[in-house]
């Protein structure tokens, strides 16, 4: 079974849509850089709906041992930062990110990279869901922007949409 690295968004939306677990059936732990804890700390004390990570037990906080000083200039958050520095250490693990500048950098760097929409096609494959429709459509509700493309694409790979996959 794969492992994984998260940052803050994948983290964020799956814990808003009800669906956090599903990484516990995806992967054989998650690591999460305290940058990331930070984050989701400062953002429940700002009122904000967010996990409490201490209660998922499949889920470690780990900090990287070092971090690309080329990646310090690019206008990433702390926990993107902590997190592709995490993965850049241990490459065998898939990163979780959403923001499409960490993707880029991630992609580049070599490393495996999932969004969150990726954890709904991957859940929808491995029968942990039976249809990615309504889920993209509580991943909105709970703040993600999706232009209509995207959402289309995303229906067509999981075989729910009219058209197919490019």
């Amino acid at each position: 079974m794969a492992e994984a690295i998260s940052n803050t968004s994948p983290l964020l939306y799956l814990h808003r849509i009800g669906a956090m677990d599903w990484l516990a059936e995806m992967f054989k732990d998650v690591w999460v850089p305290s940058a990331v804890d930070r984050e989701l700390k400062e953002g429940r004390r700002k009122g904000y709906e967010v996990p409490t990570l201490s209660t998922y037990g499949w889920l470690s906080i780990v900090d990287p041992q070092s971090m690309p000083s080329e990646w310090l200039a690019l206008d990433l958050g702390a926990g993107e930062l902590a997190a592709m520095a995490l993965a850049l250490e241990n490459p065998s693990r898939v990163i979780l990110l959403d923001d499409a500048l960490a993707r880029r950098t991630a992609q580049a760097a070599g490393l495996v990279v999932w969004g969150t929409l990726k954890i709904l096609l991957e859940a929808r494959s491995r029968g942990i869901t039976h249809s990615v429709g309504p889920w993209v459509d509580k991943l909105a509700d709970a703040g993600m922007w999706l232009s209509g493309e995207i959402r289309q694409r995303i229906l067509s790979l999981a075989g729910e949409g009219d058209e197919p996959p490019p």
